[in-house]
């Protein structure tokens, strides 16, 4: 009887340690800076440009095209919209986030098919910040950052 009585004890302290990573690994900024890029990448694929431009901030700039960049918040739906309207998709690879104070760097492979039915393939480097009020918005996105590999 007296084990009975001690099992919701038991199993309450059992669960404890699972609960304490689940809540660390929720407030932890790297996965903050992922939901934050998931949730980019998600809108993108809906096509809502709201949800993409939410994840920005108000001065981002994002290197649509290498060698252009573009800001401001009409242009960046503009260009967003465009590569939506041209059916552009993605696939993401594996994430890297390093994080310095209130500044982090999110790696990130991208492919996506081309009219040639060639794979097109880049490093895709974010600067992102924390935000006043504890949230992560993008403020560089350069979608293109290998290219300075191939570069002479």
């Amino acid at each position: 009887m007296r084990y009975v009585q001690m099992l919701p004890l038991v199993m309450t302290l059992l669960a404890m340690p699972a609960l304490a990573q689940t809540q660390e690994s929720q407030m932890n900024p790297k996965n903050e800076v992922l939901a934050i890029v998931n949730a980019m990448t998600a809108a993108f694929a809906k096509g809502d440009i709201d949800a993409v431009m939410s994840t920005y901030a108000p001065e981002a700039v994002v290197v649509g095209e290498p060698g252009s960049p573009v800001t401001g918040e009409a242009a960046l739906r503009t260009m967003f919209a465009s590569y939506v309207e041209a059916g552009v998709s993605f696939t993401y690879g594996a994430h890297e986030v390093v994080i310095a104070g209130d500044t982090a760097l999110h790696l990130m492979k991208w492919t996506a098919p081309q009219p040639d039915g060639e794979q097109a393939s880049a490093l895709s480097v974010a600067v992102l910040r924390r935000q006043p009020e504890g949230t992560w918005k993008m403020v560089i996105d350069h979608p293109f950052g290998d290219g300075v590999m191939g570069a002479k």
